[in-house]
């Protein structure tokens, strides 16, 4: 039996949309408000989905605890109440779109879930905004 585990997780972060290789005027035309130099901010809610074979001695596909211990060590301490841009690594040459956040959120989380579970990442921005990666 082949189910999947939703967990959900929430964050606070700043950021800013800037291309260091555009005028300033291009990236103003381009981002627009999200290109303030000062930052701004969202509330993202995160939502992690587990895939995989129900396992018939446990009854799980994966444990929930365990999963909820991983993203809190690995996405919420890395980027709540943090300014992506300045201190989180991978935003030091990638522009923290929320399409990069997902994406760079599925590559933490896949290097700690096996394999054998499919893994999907869905990120809102805004109630309104958000984007989804699956890896593939």
């Amino acid at each position: 039996m082949r189910l999947s585990v939703y967990r959900k997780a929430h964050f606070n972060a700043a950021h800013r949309l800037f291309n260091p290789n555009w005028s300033d005027e291009k990236n103003a035309e381009v981002f627009g408000l999200c290109n303030n130099p000062y930052y701004h901010g969202h509330n993202y809610d995160l939502e992690v989905k587990v895939t995989g074979e129900v396992d018939p001695e446990t009854g799980f596909v994966i444990d929930i605890k365990v999963l909820s211990d991983l993203i809190k060590d690995e996405i919420e301490l890395k980027f709540d109440h943090k300014n992506l841009n300045i201190e989180v690594e991978e935003f030091k040459t990638l522009i923290p779109t929320a399409e990069h956040i997902c994406w760079v959120i599925w590559n933490i989380l896949r290097k700690h879930i096996p394999e054998k579970f499919d893994l999907g990442v869905r990120l809102y921005e805004t109630a309104r905004n958000y984007v989804e990666y699956d890896g593939l």
